[in-house]
């Protein structure tokens, strides 16, 4: 075997399934399975074949459909559990009983063994599974809180009884990583045997440590890690498959060790794994967490559009993902904001965009993340040239009788105020509206739809007009809809008096000052 070649044991069917609420059903297990032995993973813990039938069917049919990796099965120190672990794995091409007995004070006391009965039935029950198939591993449960001088006993026991790999689990995640590389390396010196079998580590995350502790074990000698898609598992969860072979790739330079795993296949399973098992991914954990590849930063933004090294130490690419995202907030800046708007299609001048940004900015002190369609949105309400301007509105409403409104629209320079009261608070608004610009026009279509999902959620509003022929169309989009509302109709004012005689067809309402179109 190459020294520095490292067995990944993915267990998500079976440690990360133990997480309340994961369980998946048999034809989705099937499907992780695939998705497993079609990315690399050499070994995949595919059940607990004895816990249930349904386990033992998914196991049973999952060894049959393997194509590459060796499917294994989890068993208790008993014949029982082992018996039916060989016949649920018996169809794989390649297969593997690994079989447990916690060995630390805490754990012997729970099926009341002394030492010598412990060991004992060690022996017997390794025997038993080496005698059903070649391929056999053992744990010594919490073995990192398990005395020294006993795990060295039990673990040349196993090796002599024929495990083929003895995997240390750190089963409450208790150990640092200096701990954990040095009790690899140091069972590796000391127990008679152990240059003739493979050293797993199995790393829970209670501390936050499991990552480091897996790979820290590898420097200690360990060449197989066992860990689950997003590192799903019992209480905080295992190692995670995707940080560890990230790792391996990104830092070969101190960790000169390498699987056969295609990264490229990482982020398709991490959704499909947190979509069965319900465990939505927190979107800042790495590798393949929503923000782990996004910069909302300007700084950070403007310097991933210079160069992604800046920022960024691997590439989203080399997990399957399209590229980086730049999602846009409040604490955005202009570069980023003028590159996704060219990624929109819009070409616009730095005049433009000084005055589009003031706009992107309000907007996204009221949002959490602005969208694309946010941003389509603002630039279709681009009214800098507009004769008519809205400045301020507030109205008040309730149950209690009408709404009122008071509104200050600027008017070719000058600000003018009025106050109504209406049917509601777009109707008072809009009569603010008339007071400030009498007109004739007739509200032919009044829509309102949201941009984007949640409560934050910018509001467009579209207002169709019609006066003396003439027809015009307004749309505006604000977190308040009211507002967004108030805009629309000005909008659509303003393209009435383009539409006007004195104007002509194609005329900016810029060019023509407001009292010659009373």
């Amino acid at each position: 075997m190459d020294k520095n070649r490292v067995v990944i044991f993915d267990t998500t069917l079976r440690d990360g399934e133990q997480s309340p609420g994961a369980t998946m059903t048999h034809d989705e297990k099937l499907e992780i399975a695939e998705m497993l032995d079609d990315m690399g993973v050499d070994i995949i813990e595919a059940g607990f074949p004895i816990a249930s039938e349904g386990d033992f069917r998914a196991v049973s049919e999952i060894a049959k459909r393997a194509k590459n990796s060796r499917i294994c099965g989890l068993a208790r120190a008993n014949f029982a559990d082992i018996d039916r672990c060989a016949e649920a794995i018996k169809h794989a091409e390649l297969n593997r009983i690994h079989t447990f007995i916690g060995t630390s004070p805490l754990h012997r006391a729970i099926p009341n063994l002394t030492m010598d009965e412990m060991a004992d039935k060690i022996h017997e029950t390794v025997t038993h599974a080496r005698n059903l198939t070649e391929n056999v591993q053992w744990s010594p449960m919490d073995a990192t809180r398990t005395e020294w001088d006993y795990l060295c006993r039990v673990i040349e026991i196993a090796i002599k009884a024929g495990a083929t790999t003895i995997n240390i689990p750190d089963t409450v995640g208790y150990t640092a990583p200096a701990e954990s590389a040095d009790l690899i390396k140091r069972l590796i010196e000391t127990v008679p045997g152990a240059d003739e079998v493979i050293f797993a580590t199995h790393c829970h995350n209670d501390l936050g440590m499991a990552t480091a502790n897996s790979l820290a074990a590898v420097a200690g000698g360990a060449r197989q890690i066992e860990c689950t898609i997003n590192g799903l598992g019992e209480r905080a969860g295992n190692t995670a498959l995707e940080e560890v072979v990230m790792a391996m790739k990104t830092r070969n330079d101190i960790m000169p060790w390498h699987t056969g795993i295609d990264t490229k296949k990482i982020m398709a399973i991490s959704r499909r794994v947190s979509t069965v098992s319900g465990f939505l991914v927190q979107p800042n954990k790495a590798i393949v967490g929503k923000n782990a590849f996004a910069h909302e930063s300007g700084i950070h933004q403007d310097g991933m559009l210079k160069n992604p090294e800046n920022f960024e130490i691997m590439r989203p690419e080399d997990i399957g993902l399209s590229g980086t995202s730049l999602p846009l907030g409040k604490h955005s800046g202009r570069a980023a904001l003028r590159d996704k708007l060219e990624q929109l299609g819009y070409e616009i001048g730095d005049n433009q965009l000084k005055d589009v940004f003031v706009r992107f900015k309000d907007l996204a002190d009221r949002k959490k993340e602005v969208f694309d369609d946010d941003l389509i949105a603002l630039m279709r309400t681009d009214d800098a040239n507009d004769v008519l301007k809205l400045k301020t509105l507030r109205v008040v409403c309730g149950t209690g009788g009408p709404a009122d409104a008071t509104l200050v629209m600027e008017i070719d320079g000058e600000e003018k105020t009025a106050i109504e009261s209406g049917d509601g608070p777009v109707d008072a608004a809009f009569k603010a509206i008339r007071q400030l610009h009498p007109n004739k026009a007739h509200l032919e279509l009044y829509q309102v739809h949201a941009v984007t999902a949640g409560t934050d959620a910018q509001a467009t509003v579209s207002v169709r007009l019609s006066e003396d022929g003439n027809v015009a169309t307004g749309e505006s989009a604000d977190t308040d809809t009211v507002v967004a509302s108030a805009k629309a109709y000005i909008h659509a004012l303003n393209r009435l008096l383009v539409r006007r005689g004195k104007l002509g067809d194609g005329a900016d309402t810029k060019e023509v000052s407001y009292k010659d179109l009373a």
